[in-house]
């Protein structure tokens, strides 16, 4: 038996423009765009409510057909994330008695790595397009990757990950590699914020603005030895996520 119609929507937020055309999506919002193509799927995708609303149909469609409805609109979820807020991929390096070394070149799209398991040789990995590398010096042996596109990302760092593979030897031993530690998504924010944060304590926060591609994307450290936490801030900055440009501290709430 086969379903006449069965459809599925998603809404848009606000400071994103999805523009769909022949099942080709693009997504444009604060950080970029990003453009997805869903012709192999036997679907009908369209813009209903204004522009607010993507809608994904199934006409007729059997077991499978109905099955992949909801895909491209959680594809569509993620591209939203990465124009919006971004993504970001953290990997540690772990080693037993050889120390990893890496260089980060080529403006923060290539990294070197040396001296894995006592190697001469330099391991090269190209970062793939939109996806930048960086290491957070207050936390040792770390790499961060950024990007918009939550693909490009992972597949960057399954590339670090793979060129450090050990061979020939009992890997449940030889545990040495660089691994990720954690997936998130950046957190934007604000000059605005960042001045409400530094006036908390002063002591506490230092600032680093760091120039990509013509972006300016500010990174906060903390330097006690403690660790972003996110969560905790949100509660007195509700705005926190919403687009660049449009944070507005609550600093009575605060």
């Amino acid at each position: 038996m086969k379903t006449i119609r069965s459809s599925q929507t998603m809404d848009i937020p606000e400071g994103v423009k999805v523009r769909v055309k022949a099942k080709l999506i693009e997504v444009e919002g604060p950080r970029g765009k990003l453009t997805r193509n869903f012709k192999h799927l036997n679907l009908d995708l369209e813009l209903i409510d204004g522009g607010r609303k993507l809608k994904a149909d199934a006409w007729f469609g059997s077991h499978k057909t109905m099955a992949a409805i909801r895909m491209p609109l959680s594809h569509v979820q993620n591209l939203i994330t990465g124009v919006t807020k971004g993504y970001r991929y953290k990997m540690r390096f772990v080693y037993a008695h050889f120390p990893i070394n890496s260089s980060i070149t080529n403006s923060s799209s290539t990294i070197e790595i040396r001296n894995f398991l006592g190697e001469k040789k330099v391991r090269k990995v190209d970062m793939l397009e939109g996806v930048y590398i960086s290491r957070f010096e207050k936390v040792k042996d770390e790499l961060i990757l950024d990007g918009n596109d939550v693909e490009l990302v992972s597949r960057s760092a399954a590339l670090i990950n793979q060129k450090c593979h050990v061979k020939n030897k009992d890997i449940r031993k030889f545990l040495d590699g660089i691994y990720v530690s954690e997936k998130d998504v950046i957190t934007i924010v604000s000059c605005e914020v960042l001045l409400w944060l530094f006036s908390l304590n002063p002591k506490c926060w230092t600032k680093e603005i760091k120039l990509f591609k013509g972006k300016m994307k500010y990174h906060l450290q903390w330097t006690h030895g403690l660790m972003i936490n996110h969560e905790r801030f949100s509660r007195h900055m509700p705005n926190m996520n919403t687009p660049r440009g449009q944070v507005t501290p609550n600093l009575q709430g605060a």
